[in-house]
């Protein structure tokens, strides 16, 4: 398939954050290029200010993967800007994304993509649910407490929001508000909109290089005055019904 240009867009766009995943990225790429195989996509990962070679190796990847593109910030500004500015340079309507840690099994996006697209017209997103996950006991702990206590609050109906294997219509994407760590919050937001969600099992993997970004507590710490501003969200939402054009 050739690479997408500005007159022809492809059906999807996997979108990569990455931050110091020079050992992770190259491997990735190539795994998200085989799931896609036959299908209209492309790739788009975005560099958030790494301080290794992410950027090298992914650019000369460019070759060997032609649906590659490669963006990348001036300065670190996170996870959920780096997902925002993939999906905002995104060419496709429907938007994959995947941590960049390789702990995200690329095999299960097209089911998540196939799943979204056979779901009613008001279905925007097919979020993954991590089976067997392949983290620390204290992380695990960690995240269970955070999704009961964000799930029961916020009534979003996912029971693992922290999985960064979702598919969804990037036009609902645009509609939501954006803050720091939005990631998290996408279910939450898109039924805010009047939107339906849907979950499904993924594969979930050890890290094989590099280490994690987050700590239990600093997680904690960014969640809780989150979940208060999504409940206020959720509080200060109005919804006009059908809109007639007179």
């Amino acid at each position: 398939m050739a690479e997408p240009t500005s007159e022809t867009f492809p059906e999807i766009s996997v979108v990569v954050p990455v931050f110091d995943e020079e050992g992770a990225a190259p491997a990735l790429a190539r795994e998200i290029a085989q799931a896609f195989a036959g299908r209209d996509f492309e790739i788009v990962f975005v560099d958030d200010r790494s301080r290794d070679a992410t950027r090298q190796v992914l650019t000369t990847l460019k070759t060997e993967i032609p649906q590659l593109r490669v963006l990348s910030h001036t300065s670190n500004a996170g996870q959920s800007r780096a997902i925002r500015t993939g999906i905002l340079a995104a060419r496709g309507a429907v938007i994959v994304t995947l941590d960049g840690d390789g702990q995200n099994d690329p095999a299960d996006g097209p089911k998540l993509v196939d799943a979204l697209l056979a779901g009613p017209p008001d279905l925007a997103l097919v979020g993954g649910e991590r089976v067997k996950r392949q983290d620390s006991r204290a992380k695990k702990v960690a995240s269970r407490i955070g999704n009961g206590v964000r799930k029961r609050l916020l009534k979003d109906t996912a029971n693992d929001t922290g999985c960064g294997l979702k598919a969804f219509r990037r036009e609902a994407f645009l509609r939501l508000p954006y803050f720091d760590h939005v990631h998290r919050y996408i279910p939450a937001l898109m039924i805010r909109e009047g939107y339906q969600v849907d979950f499904r099992p993924v594969n979930h993997r050890h890290r094989q290089t590099g280490a994690s970004k987050y700590t239990n507590l600093g997680r904690l710490w960014a969640s809780l005055s989150d979940l208060l501003g999504v409940m206020w969200l959720q509080a200060r939402a109005r919804r006009p019904g059908a809109v007639e054009e007179l």
